[in-house]
């Protein structure tokens, strides 16, 4: 009796967790830098709303147009060479078999059970056999333009809309008194709304690369860290952007 065992590896997690960790990074970093770029100007907080949306609903639209438009041209380049790897089978079957053997044998195999391999895969699905072995497409790694369309532009809009409801929320928040931590920021003369958003993002940043590093095996330490230093980094310079271009009074 064979028992059954299951190895639970993280490379299979490798293709969906790049894309959502780039769209919901892309989403917070590029919408809370925007923010903080206007709010730093003075601009007022409808300003400062729309500004956020429009940020929003561009920057999911250019995720899901960049993303379609680089996948398509991967489906396109795996079509072509599909195609031309069913010609060269239809042209000469032996020596793409022994093309298919000698790729057997580098990855291990004897060269006869190599050869032995190959031809009950060529018998099954010769032109399979060599997308998969030859080529490296199959139906797990072949590109679907508009699922990672979506998926990207579902990504960003998810890590866009954090701190767009600090923005929503920040009127409750700030109630207006001189007291407390609200007090202490206009004393210092530094607008409320960019430290909080500032503070919230970094936090989702925080998380989200913590979140990824753990479900991808890695540290995550070291992956919260790095999308936090270059969100930072980020909202720092738009920060300085806003206030060489203040809004008048």
């Amino acid at each position: 009796m064979v028992s059954k065992h299951r190895e639970i590896h993280k490379t299979q997690h490798t293709g969906w967790l790049r894309a959502a960790v780039l769209g919901a990074n892309d989403g917070i970093v590029s919408t809370a830098s925007l923010i903080i770029g206007v709010a730093a100007s003075r601009a007022s907080n409808d300003t400062i709303l729309v500004a956020g949306i429009a940020g929003l609903v561009a920057g999911a639209m250019s995720m899901a147009a960049g993303e379609y438009v680089s996948v398509s041209s991967q489906a396109d380049t795996e079509r072509a060479d599909i195609e031309r790897e069913r010609r060269e089978l239809e042209a000469d079957e032996q020596h793409e078999l022994k093309e298919l053997t000698a790729i057997y044998i580098e990855r291990g195999l004897d060269a006869a059970l190599a050869k032995q391999v190959a031809e009950q895969l060529m018998q099954h699905d010769a032109l399979g056999a060599h997308a998969r072995d030859e080529l490296g497409i199959s139906k797990t790694t072949a590109a679907r333009p508009i699922q990672a369309a979506l998926t990207s532009a579902a990504a960003f809009t998810a890590g866009a809309v954090l701190p767009l409801a600090v923005v929503l929320l920040f009127p409750y928040l700030n109630t207006g008194s001189t007291s407390g931590i609200t007090g202490f920021l206009a004393k210092l003369d530094t607008t409320p709304l960019v430290v909080c958003v500032a503070g919230s993002s970094l936090l989702f940043l925080a998380l989200l690369g913590g979140v990824s590093a753990y479900t991808g095996g890695s540290s995550v330490r070291l992956g919260a860290g790095r999308v936090t230093l270059w969100g930072a980094l980020a909202m720092a310079l738009t920060a300085v952007v806003g206030t060489l271009f203040e809004s008048p009074a």
